[in-house]
């Protein structure tokens, strides 16, 4: 039946399609044409030159490179002798030997060097010191070797900013950096995977010439040149958390195009050590090097995990993907970790790992982490230990409930965004708005502006700097809370995990169901026996535990589906023609085994779901058919029988008491059974990423949309992610993770991860028509992984080419054995995102953000440069207007609010100030703009040419206007009277944008668009989005004027007669 009543949503969706439709048949013709004559070219090419060689690229080539990239070693390098480095005069000092003892103490109590390959110390070489520092600054270093003067070593020391020396500070830099680039040499060389230097003094502050912030020799800097000139690497990632800015380290790169150097620290506009403007966002690089420097200035202390995961997500990931770095070194400080005095942040030890971790799926997993700073001693030996455990492969521990991503955190991150976007194709979520929107559009509540904060920076640079007593020292009642917390944590942390790291159920009587009434059909049996066979072709099987397959119970079957359709898939194997009977359902078929196998591959799932829960073994493949992630409660649909992945759900929340599931469907196809089943239930959160194609990609429902959300208790958790084109890729799904899943997954905190792994968004399959590769779903994989302490199924659902699913699940399986994965696919004609996949991004955020606390950043970034000085456009575009400016000697006593709101407005348009104020002191508007520069470049004020005609001035009806406007009213909904504004449509007053924006949420109750404010007399129109000054609009400002100062608004618009008619009326109506 036809809808009678259209919705903004339909009219909307109508209009995609329409533009899509015309758009197709505008250029079936051209498009028909140009493929004819590229044949033709084609052809002629062909029959006049000899044929060449071609080379032709297997689409599976980088997954079959992973056959041989099986995980190694992690290597661990220190030296006991590093603990000879100490302050000889100030035993206090917070850069000390217990740093590093704490940290080998913690990780041997857990074990974890055991674990590891111990790699042998050495000393740096003068020649490899030189590629980074000048030979001066090595040398005046070396002339302090076994020197025992202590005044003189403290005299050198007050030369440079937090500095001490003593006689075995030289040798032991020298050990420190030649460590690193030992490490750097065993990865590299692949005789370990990854590996961590526990080394001191640290390096990442140590410049050129200069000796600075505890260090010496700039260990990762050198040991990254060594890498760029030595190794044949070309692509370079240095991730500093430390939460002080490592500038040593930012200068020695700061052109290289090689390096990417990232950075996040604490900054509070230069207040905070080391006090320097090249610490702030804006500093991105220099030549080739621009955009290769990212710093990420932490504004406020407090700072926490989910501000932390914020900038991973939104920024680091798309940066690093797109980078694709052959190489990856951590500097690795401690100190934003909680109850570090220096840092004051508010990061858990188990974080780390969380952000540890999807680096690891990067540069084939060849990360090098190095101990740079950390002040507190239990949570620096608790972090660095918790890093070296994912270093080893154990999954990342469970952390406290995430927090929003702070004001100040979004702030920088969309400053971050706004200027990287243009180096970075992976930062576009965000829309943009130009300089006529943000003068015109009200509200402005989603335009991020680029703050211009005014570097404050720290004290003057002294002669000599303090060599004593000249850090931050906490009181006793703090440490013992920091500690009291910290023990609190390292008890509610789970550390261990089970011994079997992947099981899988596969059975051979799954293969019995097949079609037996249309050759070919894609749902075959083959789907699963060419997988179990790739297992053993990537030499997996033997080290994944095979689980025996079982049936499903009928009382587990009722968990999720109806009596009456058990029943009649019961009576399935007696029935004769099979082939009539899938004809009643969507897309299915029936084999006299169905019932059986569809019985198996359901108890099959909840098998591994028993072995991950009961913690026999740590994660689970399950490679079962027939898929069900369309099954409905009642009926079977697109192929599937019973719904696998959501039995398995209900079967862990009754069976096993979780409270919390999530589960990712990736299938190309919206699984729109598990939707139905789950969409009132907030115990767990459904996200889907789908094609839809505006509804036609099959199951052909509305329901696939993003609009769909869930209902009653469970809106919000069902997250819709759809496609409205074919050919997405690696990069759109990665970006979808990235910027949606992965922060919602977060913010839900599961406790078991279920994955409807459908393959069939692969690359070759043409069902699904998207262009996935086996690779980035093990990045996927391991993303996920992440959560609930490692706990993650995947259940195959679709994919229909048998080489895409077979090499796709073959790489999940390897992420879980945590392998080494292949990069992320970009293609070399990549350009950027899908234009349509950035629009459902965008719409999936904007729909949810009122659901998900950690979807804080759709907000639209300007498209104009912010440091172009904005005076040439404004003076150029208003050099005519002039201004009336109140004096101070306004006997109403209001020139004060008058001048502290002032707004430009042209000659004819108002005069919103009393009518008795010295008109004769003039200045054009170049000449106020000039005096209020510092207010335009802040965008304290701004310069706004009102429209002089509006299509819903019609509205307006003065002869039914009041006599009077009380300017005083309050707001008729928050009963406030600051920045008020009159509806001049029903004479309501309603409060401002910045106040609680009863003004536009009246607006949009209504319709009314025009309102007047009371503070200068301005007129909005919410539909034009714009100001408007027109005659019309005369009557209304008069009266609120009249309420305001006692007397008649000054006329401005030109003839005098219409003045006059306007206040005979006004006469008119007051008899």
């Amino acid at each position: 039946m036809q809808k009678t009543v259209i919705t903004r949503k339909d009219a909307q969706e109508a209009k995609i399609k329409t533009r899509a439709m015309a758009k197709a048949k505008e250029n079936k013709i051209s498009l028909i044409e140009a493929k004819r004559n590229s044949r033709q070219k084609m052809l002629l090419a062909k029959s006049s030159e000899p044929s060449p060689t071609t080379s032709v690229k297997d689409i599976y080539g980088n997954a079959l490179s992973a056959i041989n990239m099986v995980r190694g070693e992690t290597g661990i390098i220190y030296h006991d002798s590093m603990t000879k480095h100490y302050c000889t005069w100030d035993p206090n000092y917070p850069e000390n030997p217990q740093r590093f003892t704490s940290v080998i103490n913690r990780c041997k109590e857990l074990n974890l060097f055991d674990r590891c390959k111990t790699l042998q110390t050495r000393l740096a070489t003068k020649n490899e010191i030189l590629t980074i520092h000048t030979e001066k600054h090595y040398e005046l270093l070396e002339s302090t070797n076994d020197c025992t003067d202590e005044d003189q070593l403290e005299e050198l020391s007050s030369h440079y900013d937090a500095i001490y020396i003593n006689s075995s500070t030289f040798n032991l830099s020298l050990l420190a950096c030649g460590s690193t680039i030992e490490l750097v040499d065993n990865i590299l060389d692949g005789r370990i995977q990854n590996g961590m230097a526990i080394i001191r003094p640290p390096g990442h502050h140590a410049m050129k010439a200069e000796y600075n912030g505890y260090c010496f020799f700039n260990n990762v800097a050198v040991a990254a040149k060594h890498a760029l000139d030595n190794k044949d690497i070309k692509k370079i990632l240095i991730v500093d958390w430390d939460v002080h800015h490592g500038q040593g380290t930012q200068r020695a790169f700061y052109d290289d195009p090689r390096v990417v150097y990232f950075s996040i620290h604490r900054f509070e506009h230069g207040k905070f050590w080391p006090n320097l403007r090249e610490s702030d966002y804006d500093y991105i690089g220099n030549g080739e090097g621009a955009g290769k420097n990212i710093n990420v200035p932490l504004n406020k202390t407090g700072m926490t995990n989910g501000d932390y995961l914020a900038i991973f997500q939104q920024l680091l990931m798309p940066i690093a993907i797109e980078f694709q770095p052959e190489l990856i070194f951590i500097s690795a400080g401690y100190d934003c970790a909680v109850g570090c005095p220096e840092g004051e942040m508010e990061v858990t030890p188990a974080c780390y790992s969380h952000l540890l971790s999807p680096l690891l799926t990067l540069a084939n997993g060849r990360v090098a982490v190095v101990l740079e700073g950390g002040y507190c001693l239990e949570s620096l030996a608790e972090g660095a230990a918790l890093t070296l455990k994912t270093l080893l492969g154990d999954p990342c521990p469970n952390m406290e409930p995430i927090e929003t991503p702070c004001e100040s955190i979004q702030e920088t991150i969309l400053n971050c965004i706004y200027l990287h976007r243009h180096y970075w194709k992976n930062l576009c979520l965000q829309q943009v708005y130009n300089i006529e929107e943000l003068n015109n559009v009200n509200p402005q509540s989603n335009l991020h502006k680029i703050s211009h904060d005014t570097f404050i920076g720290g004290d003057p640079i002294p002669e000599r700097f303090l060599t004593r007593n000249c850090y931050p020292v906490q009181n006793e009642a703090f440490k013992i809370r920091v500690a009291d917390r910290l023990l609190k944590l390292k008890l509610s942390t789970n550390l261990t995990y089970p011994t079997n790291r992947v099981c899988y159920v596969y059975d051979e009587i799954m293969l019995q169901h097949k079609n037996n009434f249309e050759n070919g059909h894609p749902e075959q049996p083959d789907r699963i026996r060419k997988i179990k066979s790739r297992f053993s072709e990537y030499n997996i099987v033997n080290r994944m535990k095979h689980l025996p397959s079982r049936e499903i119970t009928e009382e587990e079957l009722l968990l999720v589906h109806s009596l009456s359709h058990i029943k009649y898939m019961a009576e399935i194997e007696k029935l004769d023609d099979l082939a009539a009977v899938g004809e009643r359902f969507n897309s299915v078929y029936f084999h006299k085994k169905t019932f059986e196998c569809a019985k198996y591959a359901a108890g099959s799932v909840l098998q591994v779901v028993d072995e991950v829960l009961n913690n026999l073994s740590l994660s689970g493949l399950c490679v079962v058919r027939p898929p069900g992630h369309h099954s409905e409660s009642d009926e079977p649909h697109g192929f599937c029988i019973f719904n696998n992945v959501a039995l398995a759900a209900q079967y862990a929340i009754k069976n096993h008491g979780l409270k919390r599931v999530l589960i990712v469907d990736w299938d190309v196809h919206h699984g729109q059974g598990t939707q139905h089943i789950f969409e009132t239930d907030p115990k767990v959160l459904y996200m889907s990423i789908h094609r839809y194609d505006h509804g036609s990609f099959f199951p052909r429902s509305k329901d696939a949309n993003y609009t769909e959300v869930g209902y009653e208790n469970g809106k919000g958790f069902n997250v819709n992610i759809p496609w409205n084109k074919k050919g997405m890729g690696d990069i759109e799904y990665s970006l979808a993770f990235q910027n949606i899943i992965m922060p919602i997954a977060y913010e839900f905190d599961p406790e078991l991860v279920l994955v409807s792994a459908g393959f069939d968004a692969a690359i070759g399959d043409q069902l699904g028509g998207c262009r996935v590769s086996p690779e980035a779903y093990g990045h996927f994989t391991s993303w996920l992984h992440t959560l609930a302490n490692g706990k993650i199924i995947l259940v195959l659902e679709g994919g229909y080419n048998v080489n895409s699913i077979s090499h796709s699940m073959t790489i999940c399986a390897k992420s879980l054995l945590a392998d080494p994965l292949p990069s992320i696919n970009i293609s070399s004609r990549w350009n950027g995102i899908n234009t349509t996949a950035l629009e459902s991004l965008q719409n999936v955020i904007k729909t949810h953000e009122v659901y998900w606390k950690c979807l804080k950043f759709n907000k639209k970034l300007p498209d104009y440069d912010v440091n172009e000085n904005k005076m040439d456009n404004v003076t150029m575009k208003f050099e005519s207007i002039k201004l009336n400016i109140p004096n101070d000697s306004d006997d109403k006593g209001n020139s004060s609010q008058q001048s502290s709101n002032i707004s430009a407005c042209s000659s004819d348009s108002c005069d919103a100030g009393p009518s008795n104020v010295n008109t004769e002191k003039k200045q054009t508007l170049t000449d106020f703009l000039n005096e209020n520069m510092e207010a335009l470049n802040n965008e304290e004020m701004y310069a706004i040419v009102p429209l002089k005609n509006c299509p819903h001035l019609s509205l307006l009806h003065p002869e039914s206007a009041p006599n009077s406007i009380d300017h005083k009213s309050e707001c008729n909904e928050c009963q406030t009277a600051i920045e008020n504004w009159a509806c001049l449509i029903c004479y309501k007053t309603f409060c401002s944008r910045y106040i609680n924006e009863h003004s536009y949420l009246h607006f949009v109750s209504t319709e009314h668009p025009l309102t007047l404010s009371f503070s200068d007399l301005s007129v909005w129109c919410y539909k034009c989005e714009a100001y408007i000054d027109n005659p019309q609009l005369y009557k209304f400002k008069n009266l609120v004027h009249r309420s305001k100062f006692g007397e008649d608004l000054v006329w401005s618009y030109g003839d005098s007669t219409m003045l006059i008619d306007m206040r005979q009326n006004d006469d008119d109506d007051s008899e």
